[in-house]
Parts: structure tokens; C-alpha cells; sequence
């Protein structure tokens, strides 16, 4: 307004002074600031300089638009930062700040702060669950795509496990508080995606030693004009197209939009370092158990052997001797004849033999269910030779006679095949499975994957080695794992991701990039949002500051535009840095 003013003639030239002096100070702090403490000089200071030349200059308009331009550039950056870094917070929403708790004394309002660990929280519907805990009592539906970025809610009823942040829709629940305040899984996340914007991608740290060593070059071209031309227009006008503001800002933005959006889909980024490595891995590492396998074994198949006891009566009464197991296989067996609606009673005695399987007395007959080496202590003879695969042999004996065989094997993950594919078109050029199981297993599952190799029966150590190898043929490698049995492994690996780390304290700490479910989509939805975000950062560092910048260079050189135009020009750039890193947070990314 004063420079408006100023140039008008309704003000003296010292109100301008002043202006001036009020807009620089906040860049002269931070210039010096940068200066004094990271030996470097920055485009606060560049700017400083360009708008006293032209004030001494007499260009004094042209300074003070300059100062302005610049001063609004810095606005619209800080707005749009903000803007990321609340779509980062919004990905959740306010925890509520107080929460209903029963106890001996009935039930009172008291602030989040004071619930402990162990205390009944009651939640109704529409409310925000207030901690990690365990249902008591009572159930409902719970919308956890604060968490996990699924939209569909979740059925919950006693033993369930629920989190901090996510919403209620219906039905009123007694939670048991477990974790409470900054230990919940919605406090780790935000500090974790906060801590995300301080880890510099390489991209980013090149930009900003790029702007250390261009000022002085700059800075020196100038001279070497003003000497040849003694024309103060021209190097004010040059001066503003050779600002490297951009450059400053053409990556942290990109960064901080692109980790919100990947934490909006329920995938942590630990930090734009991670962002860029997952953009340019190409070979993707997988565990087999828990990770490409869904870690719940089905029966695949029932083999009778007595023609006196079909195949459903032989599952009807191996589930009545499992029902009281809480062994995985035991699970299995009981969940196979409830798909089949069978209905098996409960057994009049029950024996869990440790590592064998079990002994049960079911509608007055005596049933043995588990491995070979339980029916041979029992006596029972012509045990048939199940060669090692991938399928588990568990053998059922009725009244001392081998009655059949159930073979039990781990299922693939629900979309296994459809995310690696995915992967495989987004430039991964490798694809490989590192296991402990046996060999039989391991490429069983292998044959129905698109896995370029298969190495089983490792040790966790012989998982690091394997990365180390891959490493060492200049590849970038990611780890896929649980978080936990894989730790040494996803360390090694250029990314560490974890797969279903909701809960998991450890899984969230050790992986570089988190995913709140098992849902193997989600990688290749990380990879993508990597890949548009360095992808943006290229058009930012090209279109926004090379192309523009050495068109405004040449346009001032061959004496074409003045201080005024250059100032009002040198917005654009500034806008389209903006608005192209923040579109981050709203354009269509496939599998988010």
C-alpha cells in the first residue's frame, strides 16, 4: 500500500524507507540466521540484497514490489504447508478429550489424561473411541480408516481390539483401556508422520546445496554485467529472475503432501528419504508367512480311509476331538466343519498330547487327531507315507483304526497375485520370496505368485545376507515383513515396510514405511504415491524454475522487460511450485 502510494505521490520517499524496512527484517533474520548457523547463503539474503540495490539504485518501486512479491511468495508457500500438514492431522481427527469411565463409584466424565490402564471406557454410538484397549462388553461397528484408511467399519464384540481416534457408528461398547495418551497407536502415527518431514530425501538435500552454490555464482554473473552494461534496470530486473526461491521450495512441499496422502490410505512414510528409495526400488523382497500368506490354515482337502466313515462323518468327528484345541491346525479343523455345517458335539473326554495333537472320547468312540508320531505311540499300524509339500498331514484314528487323513495347508493373502503384478508394472524388476518354511512350501506358494526367486529355510540372518547380496549387484531392495520376526531383515533393505502395523509398537519403530492392515494393495499404492511425488519434483525443478527462469533471464538480458514486469512475472513460477506439489493431496493415485 505504501509503494502504491509512493509511486501515486501521496507519500515522501521515507515512508517507503520505512515499508521496506519493516518487509525486510523478517528476511534479514532468517538470511542471517542461516548464515550464522548453517554457513550458507540463502535466498532470504539474496533477496535482501537484490531489493537495497534497487532502492540505492533508484529503482524504489521496483524494490519494494519485489520485497512484496517475494513476501507473498512466502505467504502462499507457509498457507499451502499448512494446508499439508493439517490434511496430515485431519487423516484422523481429534482424539476426544475426555472419556466416560466406570468404576466402583459408578460412572463419571474425566479428562483422557487421567484414564490409566485397566479402567472401563464406555463408548456409544457417535462417539470417538478415547484409547487403545479391548472390548469388555457390548458391541458395535467401528470406522477405523483413521487407522487403516479402509472405509468400511468393522464388527466388534468381546476380546476385539479397538483405537484411539476411530469412530464408533453403532452400537455402545465397554472398552478396557490398554494403552492410553502418547502410547496410543493414533499419538504414534501423528508424531511419526510429523518426525517424517526432518528425514530430507537425497532430491531434497540436492536442491538445497544446488541453492547454496548458486547464489554466488550468481551474484558474481551480475557483477560481470553491471561492469559491461552499468545499467542498475537491468541487473534489479536480473536480479529477480535469478532468485532460486523455487529451488528452496520445489521439493519440502512435494514431501509433506505426499507423506499426508499416503498416511490418508493408512500407509506411514517415515520421511522423504524413504519417499525417493521407494520410488526408485527395484527389487521388492517378501517374507512368506503372515506377508504373501494369510497365516490362517484351511483344510485343503479330506482323504477317508475306512469305507465305514465317510468323509463329512471323519470331519464331523476330528472337529468334536479339536473343538477344546486351541492349536492353529485344531482351528482349522473345527473352522473346515463349520463351512460345511456339520454339527459336532462337544467331546466326553478330551487329552492334549504336547506336540502330537489330541486323545477324545466323541459319541462313545475313541478318537486320536494329530501327526504320525501320535497314532504310532498308540499302537495304530498301516500309517500311508505323506511325502513332504506344502500341506500338513494330520491323521484320525476312530476305536484304534486309522480312519483318514485332513491336509491342511496356509492360503494365499486375498490379492497376493493382483499386488505383485501391480509391482511388476510400476518397474520392479524383481521379485523374490525369503522364508524359513521348507522348500516344498515355499514353492508351492511361489508357483502361484508372479516370484521371480525363492529362497526357503533361512535363518534371519541368511534373510540379511540375501538383501546384502542383492544389494551388492547395485540394486535398490525393499524388505516386506511383519515388522518383528523380520527385523534384522527390514533394516538391512534400502526401505523396511511392515505389514499390518496397527497395533504393533515394534512394527511401527522398525520399518521405514508402515501399513496400517495386511492388505498387499497398499505397497503398490506407496510406490505409486512415491513415484508421482518424484515425478512432481522433476516437473517442479524444470518447468517451475528452469524453463520460466531462463526465459525471464533472456527476456531481461535482450532488454525486453523492466523491474516492475520481472517482479509481477516471477509470481508465476512461485504459484505453479504451489499449486503443483499440493495437488499431491488431491489427484487420483490408483490404489489409494
Amino acid at each position: 500500500m505504501v509503494a502504491l502510494l509512493y509511486w501515486r505521490q501521496s507519500l515522501s520517499i521515507a515512508w517507503l524507507w520505512a515499508a521496506v524496512a519493516i518487509g525486510l527484517y523478517p528476511l534479514v533474520k532468517t538470511g542471517l540466521q542461516d548464515l550464522v548457523h548453517e554457513r550458507k547463503i540463502g535466498t532470504e539474503i539474496f533477496v535482501t540484497i537484490a531489493t537495497l540495490i534497487a532502492l540505492l539504485g533508484g529503482e524504489t518501486v521496483a524494490g519494494a514490489v519485489l520485497m512484496v512479491i517475494i513476501l507473498i511468495a512466502e505467504f502462499i508457500a507457509d498457507l499451502n504447508t499448512e494446508r499439508a500438514r493439517a490434511s496430515i492431522k485431519a487423516l484422523i481427527g481429534a482424539v476426544p478429550q475426555v472419556a466416560l469411565v466406570r468404576d466402583d463409584s459408578g460412572e463419571r466424565t474425566v479428562p483422557v489424561a487421567e484414564v490409566k490402564p485397566g479402567d472401563i471406557v464406555l463408548v456409544r454410538t457417535g462417539e470417538k473411541i478415547p484409547v487403545d484397549g479391548q472390548v469388555e462388553g457390548g458391541q458395535g461397528s467401528a470406522n477405523e480408516a483413521s487407522i487403516t484408511g479402509e472405509s468400511l467399519p468393522k464388527d466388534k464384540r468381546e476380546g476385539d481390539e479397538v483405537f484411539a481416534g476411530t469412530l464408533l457408528e453403532s452400537g455402545a461398547l465397554d472398552v478396557r483401556s490398554v494403552r492410553v495418551g502418547a502410547d496410543t497407536t493414533f499419538s504414534r502415527i501423528i508424531a511419526m508422520v510429523e518426525e517424517a518431514e526432518a528425514h530430507q530425501a537425497p532430491v531434497q538435500k540436492l536442491a538445497d546445496r544446488v541453492a547454496a552454490w548458486l547464489i554466488p555464482v550468481v551474484l558474481v554473473f551480475l557483477v560481470g554485467v553491471y561492469v559491461v552494461t552499468r545499467d542498475v534496470r537491468m541487473i534489479v530486473t536480473l536480479l529477480i529472475f535469478t532468485s532460486p526461491a523455487e529451488l528452496g521450495l520445489a521439493t519440502p512441499l512435494v514431501m509433506i503432501a505426499a507423506i499426508a496422502r499416503a498416511a490418508r490410505s493408512g500407509i506411514l512414510i517415515k520421511g522423504g528419504l524413504y519417499l525417493e528409495l521407494l520410488a526408485r526400488v527395484d527389487v521388492m523382497v517378501f517374507d512368506k508367512t503372515g506377508t504373501l500368506t494369510a497365516n490362517q490354515p484351511q483344510v485343503v482337502r479330506a482323504q477317508a480311509l475306512d469305507p465305514a466313515i465317510p468323509e463329512n462323518e471323519l470331519l464331523r468327528l476330528a472337529a468334536a476331538a479339536d473343538r477344546r484345541s486351541a492349536h492353529p491346525l485344531a482351528l482349522a479343523v473345527v473352522a473346515a466343519a463349520r463351512n460345511r455345517d456339520l454339527d459336532f458335539p462337544e467331546p466326553g473326554e478330551f487329552e492334549q498330547v504336547q506336540g502330537r495333537g489330541v486323545k477324545a472320547r466323541v459319541d462313545g468312540r475313541a478318537v486320536l487327531v494329530g501327526n504320525r508320531a501320535l497314532l504310532e505311540e498308540a499302537g495304530i499300524g498301516g500309517l500311508p507315507t505323506t511325502p513332504q509339500d506344502a500341506e500338513t498331514a494330520v491323521h484320525v484314528a476312530i476305536d484304534g483304526r486309522l480312519a483318514g487323513i485332513l491336509f491342511i495347508a496356509d492360503t494365499l493373502r486375498p490379492g497376493a497375485r493382483e499386488a505383485l503384478e501391480a509391482l511388476r508394472k510400476s518397474g520392479v524388476r524383481r521379485i523374490a520370496m525369503l522364508t524359513g518354511d521348507n522348500v516344498a512350501a515355499a514353492e508351492a506358494v511361489a508357483a502361484a505368485l508372479p516370484i521371480d526367486e525363492v529362497r526357503a529355510e533361512l535363518l534371519p540372518a541368511d534373510k540379511v545376507e540375501a538383501i546384502t547380496e542383492f544389494q551388492r549387484h547395485a540394486r535398490r531392495v525393499a524388505m516386506v515383513g511383519d515388522g518383528v520376526n523380520d527385523a534384522p531383515a527390514l533394516a538391512r533393505a534400502d526401505v523396511g515396510i511392515a505389514m499390518g502395523a496397527r497395533g504393533t509398537q515394534a512394527a511401527l519403530e522398525t520399518a521405514d514405511v508402515a501399513l496400517m492392515t495386511d492388505d498387499l494393495s497398499k505397497i503398490a499404492a506407496a510406490r505409486a504415491i512415491a513415484r508421482r511425488a518424484y515425478r512432481t519434483i522433476q516437473e517442479n525443478l524444470f518447468v517451475g524454475v528452469g524453463v520460466v527462469h531462463v526465459l525471464g533471464i533472456t527476456a531481461a538480458l535482450m532488454g525486453w522487460i523492466g523491474p516492475i514486469q520481472a517482479a509481477i512475472l516471477h509470481l508465476g513460477p512461485d504459484v505453479l511450485v504451489f499449486v503443483n506439489s499440493v495437488k499431491l493431496l488431491r489427484v487420483r493415485i490408483e490404489g489409494t
